[in-house]
């Protein structure tokens, strides 16, 4: 489990602790408050205890969460006006209805969450019209309920249409992000077929009077085709847009410069690279630059305070790992860096050229992002 994974399962373990006390506390109020006017209390708590229990398990499968939620609540309705109990669902059961309506309705598939909300309000609706009033039971617990149903709809709506347009957006750079690096390939593919086809129509010239030097042409042909072979098999699936011109590869010399332009607007930046640096394909030259590039921006964005950041590039024999840290102190806001559109992109062009990507807290301080890039043997020498 990298860290990114950790920082959402510690985020998830908070919400339902503050979940659990909250149905902990509203229990304890309504018992109190049903004592002190002499009415039975133990069904209310029952009730309320048994969905508090469901709402807070809704991760594992939401859909049937919140099914038996409004089961136990609509069963529990009918058992309260039968045995004359204060009227169903109480406080806590509406509390955790409202987290399972909204919490369904946000992530089930459509169908399932328009069933869904249809019948939460139907099952407050019939609650609210059969009350009895004379019986003791007011139709008040149900019309809370029916309102508290509603919001919890709304709720849900809501955020599953910020869910939606977070997707959106998510794919649009990834999208953008494949494009540019098919961009930045073109060139490079381009560059091995035109010596491909250079070098055969030289070897139909010499093979017509020196064949002892066809084989070294064909030879030629035949290295050209395999690194474009390579070239283009790291962006199998990539879209690529042929009237986009050519690009340039960012080196060492660019890297450097890269990190002295940002010297002087936040911590101080020290740039270690390899002693003897064998050349890198274009493609991973430049997924390196861009790397650098966003997580030196999210550290001037999140973390402005740190007082040195580090950028250290590693070279073996088949592989390159850039790893960017700082060592500010723990803060918030620099945590929405895991979820930023600049960390999408850059790990869906690591990812689309083999290699991996991780983002999240360093070791006791700071914010790291580490990135390994292969390098294939025949192209690295």
């Amino acid at each position: 489990m990298n860290a990114v994974d950790r920082s959402a399962v510690r985020h998830r373990i908070t919400v339902n602790a503050g979940l659990g006390a909250l149905f902990a506390l509203v229990l304890a109020f309504t018992a109190v408050q049903y004592t002190r006017q002499g009415r039975s209390w133990a069904f209310d708590f029952a009730v309320g205890a048994t969905m508090g229990a469901v709402a807070l398990l809704r991760e594992r499968r939401r859909g049937w969460a919140v099914s038996v939620g409004l089961v136990v609540s609509g069963a529990a309705a009918v058992v309260a006006r039968v045995w004359d109990l204060p009227g169903e669902p109480g406080a806590a059961a509406i509390l955790a209805l409202l987290v399972l309506g909204g919490s369904a309705i946000r992530t089930l598939p459509t169908r399932a969450a328009a069933v869904t909300a249809t019948a939460g309000t139907v099952i407050m609706a019939v609650g609210f019209l059969t009350a009895d009033p004379g019986a003791g039971v007011t139709g008040t617990p149900f019309r809370v309920g029916i309102e508290g149903w509603c919001v919890a709809c709304g709720v849900g709506l809501w955020l599953r249409f910020l869910d939606y347009r977070r997707h959106v957006g998510t794919e649009a750079v990834r999208r953008d992000e494949r494009l540019a690096l098919a961009r930045e390939l073109h060139d490079v593919v381009a560059h091995h077929i035109t010596g491909m086809v250079l070098q055969a129509q030289g070897a139909r010239i010499v093979g017509r009077g020196h064949s002892e030097k066809l084989d070294r042409s064909l030879a030629g042909i035949e290295e050209a085709g395999t690194e474009a072979l390579a070239s283009m098999r790291r962006v199998v699936g990539l879209l690529r847009d042929a009237d986009d011109g050519a690009t340039t590869s960012p080196g060492p010399e660019q890297l450097a410069e890269l990190v002295r332009r940002f010297d002087g607007h936040g911590p101080a930046v020290r740039l270690c690279l390899p002693d003897e640096q064998m050349p890198w394909p274009p493609e991973v030259t430049t997924t390196v630059y861009r790397i650098v590039q966003e997580s030196l921006t999210n550290i001037l964005r999140h973390a402005a305070h740190a007082r040195s950041a580090t950028v250290s590039v590693t070279q073996e024999p088949d592989e390159v790992t850039v790893e960017i840290t700082n060592d500010a102190a723990p803060g918030p806001a620099r945590h929405r860096q895991d979820g930023g559109f600049g960390l999408i992109g850059m790990r869906e062009r690591v990812e689309a050229l083999g290699g991996t990507l991780r983002a999240g807290p360093g070791h006791g301080v700071g914010w790291a992002v580490v990135a390994t890039l292969p390098v294939p043997s025949g192209e690295s020498r």
